[in-house]
Order: structure tokens, then sequence, then C-alpha cells
């Protein structure tokens, strides 16, 4: 039963540590927990196969969940300042939300441009068909090819 429970802490643990945003090796955040002590204190780090495993797994499975889509771009702006291109942004979602209720609607930061995006496309033909509807508002739409999770489709 402790064994158990540890090996559910250690998957835990292990799965914060794979967040999408940055993933890395088992023995590489073995390296830095040692690494990153404080002069004098030592880290040992003792792994069960049936944690390593779990990790290995979910790395996989994160992977599979992943697949390649397309969403329509209906603003992008980088402004002479960035609170220019941020107030457009937010005009631009508001619009899109007002106009198209039933279409999802995000605002990302990818530096240096803010960009508002539309919709979560299996295929470029389904891109090009909410393309055509968001034109009527948004003219310099165009479709782009997005990395989409299956939680995106879900919702």
């Amino acid at each position: 039963m402790i064994r158990h429970t540890l090996v559910l802490l250690s998957l835990a643990l292990f799965a914060a540590i794979l967040s999408p945003v940055r993933a890395q090796s088992l023995d590489a955040f073995k390296r830095r927990l040692a690494t990153s002590s404080a002069e004098g204190a030592r880290v040992e780090a003792e792994e069960y196969a049936e944690a390593a495993g779990a990790v290995q797994r979910a790395a996989r499975d994160h992977a599979r969940n992943r697949l390649r889509g397309y969403r329509v771009c209906v603003y992008i702006d980088n402004g002479q300042s960035g609170q220019d291109a941020r107030a457009g942004a937010v005009a631009a979602r508001n619009l899109l939300a007002e106009h198209f209720p039933d279409v999802r609607v995000r605002m990302v930061y990818e530096n240096p441009y803010f960009k508002v995006k539309a919709g979560d496309c299996l295929t470029a033909e389904e891109a090009i068909i909410l393309k055509g509807r968001l034109s009527s508002v948004f003219p310099n739409a165009f479709p782009i090819r997005e990395e989409l999770t299956l939680a995106d489709l879900l919702d």
C-alpha cells in the first residue's frame, strides 16, 4: 500500500514536471536536481520502475493527444506600441464574439504579435468554409495551420 502511494506521488510529481510548456527527460531532471542543491547538501533520486514507465506512457499519450488542424486568423498586429496592438486584438475578439457567438475565439500573444484566431478545424476545407463565413466582418481573414488538442475539439 505504501509503495503504491509512493508510485502515485512520484507519478504526480513527474506529470507536473512534464508540462506542455517545457518537457524534459527524467535524466535531465535528476541532473538539474543534483546540481541545484545547496552546497554541502546531497540529493539522491530513486525511481521505481512502475513510475518511470508511467511517466514514459504519459509523455507518449500527451504527444498522441495533439493533432494537426486549422484555425482562421482574423487579426494579427504588433503595432507601433504594444498597447495599440493589444487594444486592436481585444476589439477584434469582441467583434468576433458578437457577430459569431457559435465560433470559438482565442486571443494570443506570440512575440511580437497579438493574434485573434477563430475555430477548431480538422481539415483545410473546414477552415476555408469558416473563413468564408467570417469574411463578411473580417475581409482579411485567412486560414492557418495549428496544433490542436483533443480538449479543443471536445469543448
